[in-house]
């Protein structure tokens, strides 16, 4: 009996071993590292994370760290430019291998891909015309006012959710959104924290107001697809060692402490 028991032990170990190589096998890590490119899906119009420079190329915070990633990996970086409506698709078509642009990890999303830890946690503030210096957004959600936002994104959901009152229009691009806001068509944008701050520092310092208490908790991620163990292991592994040997933080300050960048862009 203990013999019959030992062996099916070491049968179940076998079987366990060789599905753990399966998985790896499938793995879009081993893929990776087979073909040796990393492809990125992003879409470059989100300062300071991932947008073009004056000569076309894609800079940015999401950039750097896939550069490093692909260092990590030993292999070459591609980056794929995607429309954000068709971003999600496009990873799960197999177009890139990982999502890296400035994404929020919500439940909704993470029925259908799976999220690395966050790497960086926004919330949604509001630009607004400077005659609505002092005011809360609670004060904007009348039926005379106009609130913009960019459609398909979290800021579309936080808007709909808390103005139940006030106009609400959408946009392709957090660019033309804003932009209506500086023209006087709009009494509020609600968008990333990061990105009202720059563009207010930019382009609204005489015109507008930044709101800048955050009216929600958005932690990013890196997204990949569903059933992949090896990657979203070895991605926890590199966000923690990048955290803890001054490689994250070189990159933080770069575009976030650091306002240099905003010459190659503007």
């Amino acid at each position: 009996m203990k013999k019959l028991l030992a062996a099916l032990l070491v049968m179940l170990g076998i079987n366990a071993m060789a599905d753990d190589i399966n998985l790896w096998q499938k793995s879009t890590l081993n893929s990776i590292v087979q073909k040796g490119v990393l492809t990125v899906g992003l879409e470059p119009g989100y300062m300071p994370f991932e947008m073009k420079d004056k000569q076309g190329n894609i800079i940015g915070f999401d950039v750097d760290m896939a550069n490093e990633m692909a260092k990590a990996m030993g292999v070459k970086l591609q980056l794929v430019p995607t429309a954000w409506d068709g971003i999600i698709a496009g990873l799960l078509t197999g177009k890139y291998d990982i999502i890296m642009s400035g994404m929020t990890i919500t439940q909704e999303r993470n029925l259908k891909i799976n999220f690395a830890d966050p790497y960086i946690s926004v919330g949604q503030t509001i630009l607004a015309p400077k005659k609505h210096a002092g005011k809360k957004w609670s004060d904007l959600d009348k039926p005379e006012y106009t609130i913009v936002t960019k459609i398909g994104v979290t800021g579309e959901i936080a808007t709909r959710k808390m103005f139940k009152k006030a106009k609400i229009r959408t946009f392709e691009t957090e660019a033309d959104a804003a932009q209506e806001v500086l023209n006087g068509n709009a009494d509020g944008l609600v968008y990333d924290k990061p990105y009202n701050a720059i563009f207010f520092a930019e382009k609204g310092a005489d015109k507008l107001v930044h709101l800048s208490e955050e009216l929600t908790y958005e932690p990013l991620g890196f997204a990949i697809r569903k059933g992949d163990p090896d990657f979203l292991n070895w991605l926890n592994n590199f966000l923690n060692q990048a955290k803890n040997d001054g490689t994250y933080k070189k990159i933080y300050d770069r575009w976030f402490a650091d306002t240099a960048w905003q010459k190659k862009v503007m």
